[in-house]
């Protein structure tokens, strides 16, 4: 693993750098900064448009899509400057991060001409139709059917946990194409507009009030045939893509996030006195030590793109560290816990500062009053679920990497 960053990456940091402290707020990197809600919002809405202006959207897409065609260790040394000034990359994370990509790999020329500027501009927005009511970690098994009608797909079934459906323009969707094959390869990966008569969406609140995750109910929608990606009945394979753009697209900035908690909590205890006790030392130095490790096998995970690595170890790798910092920071917000004590868990009080993964600034604006401390803490029960559940994870290295037998299927019921 060598840890040399090459020149142009170098190079390319100092320019990233420059253009983040010329285009960010005033005040951005002064200590406690912060804005109000307005500000905030305001900053939200223009800040797209910059990121469009300045190229760093989608950056490392080759330039004949709109792209600058960065290399990898280019694109590596974007995503960490963004980190580092914890400024916001993305316009839109399911069609930057997840469809776009896969257009890139999979898509036809026709289809790349289409949707990728949209993409690009911030103009279109996109969901994710994966997961069904009885299909979320055996996500092979789903039963949402696509029939062809002449030019157009028919479809019908439902989909649930679909990110911000009610807004979404398009929804990339697996749907059941051949019911009488085995089920990994009968699946077709479509990209359905979502304003149309037979789609209906479903907002499922939360107990925050906030409702962006939809069900989403298709009833004989339809779908151009030429938005099929990658092949009819290859969809498996199409997906297996996506999901691993959406793991493996903060492999050395995903612990950033984590630095800045373990600062507040040593922060706090050293404040209230809790630094003294013991076990609590103990903890937070797990959690630093645990730190250490993600960032490492971040590390490893870019030589094994840079080295092109398929091997198993590259399967173990991605599925391990899921797994790893999911469950890690669940320990965590425990130690937060139990470093500011129980009245941090009362809807008026708990620590108020800091950039806590996962604390929903947007979420308290609606009216959920609970401190961002305890935002990230409801947030992280969350974090061994999607994405790829820690059991089936289990799973993948234990059969596709230690060469265990397959977990035996529950009997079926009368």
């Amino acid at each position: 693993m060598d840890l040399t960053y090459p020149a142009e990456a170098e190079e390319f940091r100092v320019e990233i750098r420059a253009w983040l402290e010329d285009n960010l707020p005033d005040g951005w990197f002064d200590a406690g900064f912060d804005m109000s809600d307005v500000e905030r919002k305001q900053f939200n809405a223009a800040w797209p448009q910059k990121l469009f202006e300045g190229g760093w959207i989608c950056a490392t897409w080759p330039a004949e899509y709109g792209g600058k065609g960065l290399t990898t260790m280019q694109g590596v040394a974007l995503a960490e400057e963004f980190a580092r000034a914890k400024a916001p990359m993305r316009g839109d994370f399911f069609g930057d991060t997840l469809v776009g990509p896969t257009l890139l790999q999979w898509g036809t020329e026709q289809q790349k001409k289409r949707f990728l500027p949209g993409i690009l501009q911030g103009k279109t927005s996109w969901c994710q139709g994966f997961s069904e009511p009885n299909s979320g970690s055996d996500l092979a098994s789903l039963k949402c059917l696509a029939a062809l009608d002449g030019d157009e797909w028919v479809i019908n079934g439902q989909k649930v946990w679909t990110t911000q459906g009610h807004h979404a323009d398009y929804c990339f969707l697996l749907t059941r194409t051949d019911p009488d094959v085995k089920k990994h390869a009968g699946i077709t990966y479509l990209l359905v507009p979502m304003k149309q008569d037979g789609v209906e969406v479903r907002g499922i609140t939360q107990p925050d009030g906030t409702a962006e995750f939809c069900e989403v109910f298709f009833d004989n929608a339809r779908c151009p045939k030429e938005n099929v990606v990658g092949g009819v009945n290859n969809g498996w394979k199409v997906a297996n893509s996506t999901l691993a753009f959406e793991r493996g697209q903060s492999a050395t900035t995903g612990y950033r996030r984590f630095e800045e908690e373990f600062r507040l909590m040593r922060e706090a205890a050293t404040a209230n006195g809790r630094i003294k006790d013991a076990d609590i030392r103990q903890r937070l130095m797990q959690f630093y030590t645990k730190i250490q490790i993600l960032k490492i096998n971040g590390l490893r995970n870019l030589t094994s793109t840079l080295n092109k690595s398929k091997d198993m170890g590259t399967v173990a790798l991605g599925a391990t560290n899921k797994m790893f910092w999911s469950e890690m920071h669940q320990r965590a917000m425990e130690l937060a816990l139990d470093i500011n004590g129980a009245d941090s868990m009362l809807i008026d009080s708990g620590p108020e500062g800091g950039s806590w993964p996962g604390s929903g600034r947007d979420r308290r604006r609606a009216g959920y009053p609970v401190s961002p401390m305890m935002s990230s803490f409801f947030f992280s029960r969350s974090e061994t679920i999607w994405g790829g559940t820690s059991q089936i994870q289990r799973n993948i290295v234990g059969e596709r990497v230690l060469g265990l037998p397959k977990e035996p299927k529950p009997p079926s019921g009368d």
